[in-house]
């Protein structure tokens, strides 16, 4: 039997339903495609739009990293604090600005604005520049004009200090930047400026990554310790913000190889008050070996961009006016009258001492007279030298202490002391040596030039009738955030072989230098020489000073060449 359909055109409908079906069907998955499609170009061109805006901050970061002085390069408006990347669908703008002064560090703002297609991403940021707990432009000690030798961490040292070592240049990049002998420890981060992989791939740092317990970084920028016309213009900048009263320019008296000076004593008083006395016009008596095979006493060249090196004169004694007093080469201040204020666009700086001296400086007392608490630094104050910068007795803050003999975090006494030249731990037995084989020294102060006065430092020998007879504290304590621009922190006459060779405060007993601060050094400096026959100079205990991290330093003299986010300073967002 046959059926027919009752209702022509059934499958014609059906037909036009499925293709109207099909096709609503199609348009959705296109539009779905395209929407697709359109969200992805969006979210393409929104990250292209924060790469480009994190592209425009690393290159401010980079220009930051080049400046000399980053608060100078802003005042006088020099070009580069604004600029512009163009990419490939993308580009970005950024300005740099100074923000504010955390204490007496300052803080710089950096805006960047990336673009791409109708997105915009904003980076606001503020950064400062990082502190090292140890800096160096380079882990070796001058011993020659052209010559240098490495200094070794060894077995046994712990090193609780954050380091930076400079990239070393002229140097085969096959060999470590820094000198490990045995296994000591670093308890705190270490920055390096080279590489961690030879010029061929090798790891140079496989053997030893477990000696770095808070890790080690790899090519970071160089502290700027090491770029002369950096620290000249950072110098020149102290020095113009110092008050004309504490600005010196010391004149020497007629004397063979007598160098002019301040010298400096700091001291608290019956009414706690922080003070220091400065007597000008100073005259240091020198000496130098012969040759330089003979001493470890170098500081750099200047102009040599610390390749060339030069034996100086090191102190031996010195003297002051003998009516420095009646004429106010020597006078008595509070610390407090040398203070000043960083200034910038209106905003400024915790206060702090500031003392410039065009010259050498001498720092230490040696006369009770003066307080109960001499070599104690009440207040906060930095001293800068264009000269050395010789220690003649220990320099401790005032305050209190946490029983690990550091300065206490509520301790907001602060010392800085900056040098061109070096700064250095005076031998005091100088005063006392006779000019005899095989040194020759310049023999003891029996007679001084017309109208000066022998001033003596350190401790006077128990039972001597010479007041030259002289000695420093078996535990020589400084106390202070120390940076050296012409050489290396360490201690002079140093034994090199048979010449030289430290008076110790027991005989043939090496003492202790104590350092408990921060360094920031060209090249490293000799501070003992530790040898089963003929030990000399200092076994060193060096402990990081942590307030100094945190910009309680005054002076503003701040030299790496890393800056970093201040904390909580980093923001993106949409624009």
């Amino acid at each position: 039997m046959k059926y027919k359909n009752k209702k022509p055109g059934t499958v014609l409908i059906l037909m036009v339903v499925a293709i109207m079906i099909m096709s609503a069907f199609g348009v959705g998955m296109l539009a779905i495609a395209y929407g697709t499609r359109q969200q992805a170009i969006k979210q393409n061109n929104e990250t292209a739009a924060l790469l480009a805006a994190e592209a425009g901050y690393e290159k401010a970061i980079f220009w930051m990293s080049q400046q000399q002085d980053m608060l100078t390069t802003l005042y006088t408006g020099s070009p580069g604090t604004t600029g512009n990347l163009s990419f490939t669908g993308a580009d970005c703008d950024y300005s740099i600005n100074f923000y504010a002064f955390i204490k007496a560090r300052p803080v710089y703002r950096i805006i960047s604005n990336g673009h791409s297609g109708m997105f915009n991403r904003t980076i606001d940021t503020l950064v400062m520049q990082a502190i090292s707990g140890w800096a160096m432009g380079k882990c070796r000690v001058p011993t020659g004009s052209t010559s240098t030798s490495p200094v070794n961490y060894v077995d046994g040292e712990i090193i609780d200090m954050p380091l930076q070592i400079n990239r070393l240049t002229g140097e085969s990049s096959d060999e470590r930047d820094i000198y490990i002998i045995g296994e000591p420890q670093f308890l705190q981060p270490v920055s390096m400026g080279e590489s961690r992989y030879t010029s061929a791939g090798g790891d140079k740092y496989a053997g030893i990554m477990n000696l770095f317990q808070q890790g080690i970084y790899f090519n970071q920028p160089d502290s700027r310790v090491v770029d002369e016309a950096t620290v000249q213009s950072k110098v020149d900048r102290f020095r113009d913000s110092t008050a004309q009263a504490y600005r010196f320019t010391p004149v020497a008296h007629s004397m063979t190889d007598g160098m002019p000076a301040v010298h400096l004593e700091f001291f608290v008083d019956a009414n706690n008050v922080g003070k220091i006395r400065i007597t000008n016009n100073c005259t240091v008596k020198g000496y130098k070996q012969s040759s330089d095979g003979r001493t470890y006493d170098f500081r750099i060249v200047p102009g040599s961009g610390g390749s060339n090196y030069q034996r100086y004169n090191i102190y031996s004694y010195h003297v002051r006016p003998a009516d420095a007093d009646a004429t106010g080469q020597r006078i008595i201040r509070q610390i407090d009258q040398t203070y000043v204020t960083q200034s910038f666009g209106g905003i400024e700086s915790q206060p702090g001492g500031q003392i410039f001296v065009n010259g050498n400086v001498v720092i230490g007392s040696s006369d009770p007279a003066l307080s109960a608490n001499i070599n104690k630094v009440k207040d906060k104050i930095t001293v800068v030298a264009t000269g050395n910068i010789w220690l003649a007795n220990t320099i401790e803050v005032h305050g209190d202490h946490s029983a690990d003999g550091k300065p206490a975090e509520n301790n907001h006494n602060v010392l800085g002391l900056i040098s061109q030249g070096v700064v250095k731990v005076v031998d005091p037995g100088m005063s006392r040596y006779t000019k005899t084989y095989p040194n020759y020294y310049p023999g003891p102060p029996t007679s001084v030039p017309s109208g000066t006065v022998y001033v003596p430092i350190g401790v006077h020998q128990s039972g001597s009738p010479n007041a030259y007879d002289r000695l420093l504290p078996h535990d020589m304590i400084v106390e202070a955030a120390i940076t050296v621009g012409g050489g290396g922190w360490g201690a002079e006459n140093t034994a090199r072989g048979s010449y030289g060779g430290r008076r110790e405060f027991v005989n043939g007993q090496q003492d202790n230098l104590i350092l408990r601060g921060a360094i920031t050094e060209a090249c490293r400096g000799v501070v003992g020489i530790t040898s089963s026959t003929n030990p000399d100079g200092f076994l060193k205990f060096y402990y990081l000073d942590s307030r100094l991290l945190e910009g309680v330093l005054p002076g503003d003299f701040w030299l790496q060449g890393k800056y970093i986010p201040a904390p909580a300073g980093w923001h993106d967002y949409r624009n």
